[in-house]
């Protein structure tokens, strides 16, 4: 099992600014994103997130936006899901740290960043956008 040693030793190893911000949760920022993942080691699982924005209260296609989410959810999001929580739009994955190899937890950080910075515009357009009725 990936011990947070083993967690807090990848994250120097692979030269990731990061803080660790409460007992086995980082925050790790890449070099070219300014959008901060979490990374908490919860055993018996390892949580990677990222949030994308708060969701307004009112406005916004939400019809539209939610359809989207769940089109890249099918196509686009290779490591983890769009979801939402409290209010926020977050995108995460979660592995079992019994099974959980150093260059899949690479991957998929990579991956929803990735992700995130290539889906950011259209979906805040789309959280903003008045409704057409």
């Amino acid at each position: 099992m990936v011990t947070r040693e083993d967690l807090e030793n990848f994250l120097i190893g692979n030269n990731l600014d990061h803080e660790e911000v409460a007992e086995g949760m980082y925050i790790v920022r890449s070099r070219t994103d300014e959008l901060p993942v979490v990374v908490n080691h919860s055993p018996p699982l390892l949580i990677v997130r990222l949030k994308i924005m708060d969701l307004p209260e009112d406005g916004g296609n939400r019809e539209e936006l939610y359809r989207t989410l769940l089109e890249l959810n099918a196509t686009d999001v290779m490591h983890g899901a769009y979801g939402i929580e409290e209010g926020d739009l977050i995108l995460s994955h979660t592995f079992q740290l019994e099974n959980l190899n150093f260059p899949e937890l690479q991957a998929a950080l990579e991956s929803i960043q990735m992700a995130a910075s290539s889906h950011m515009d259209r979906i805040r357009t789309l959280a903003t956008a008045p409704v057409e009725g």
